[in-house]
């Protein structure tokens, strides 16, 4: 039996998390040339998301699911 089967939901709410923390680090970026305030919400918006990333993948090791990138 596959192990991630019973758990494709949480996996598949890690990959959405993983994406938008990849989308924010990104939003970084573009905010470069607005100011130190944005700079200073971007970074703070990717770091909750990298977190609830974080989070996820640390749920999905606890149930024994191992992530390959």
């Amino acid at each position: 039996m596959n192990k991630s089967a019973p758990h494709a939901e949480l996996i598949a709410t890690f990959r959405r998390a993983e994406i938008d923390a990849a989308h924010k680090l990104g939003l970084i970026k573009a905010v470069g040339n607005k100011g130190p305030r944005a700079i200073n919400a971007a970074v703070e918006t990717a770091a909750i998301a990298a977190k609830r990333r974080d989070s996820y993948a640390k749920k999905l090791y606890d149930l024994g699911v191992i992530l390959k990138d």
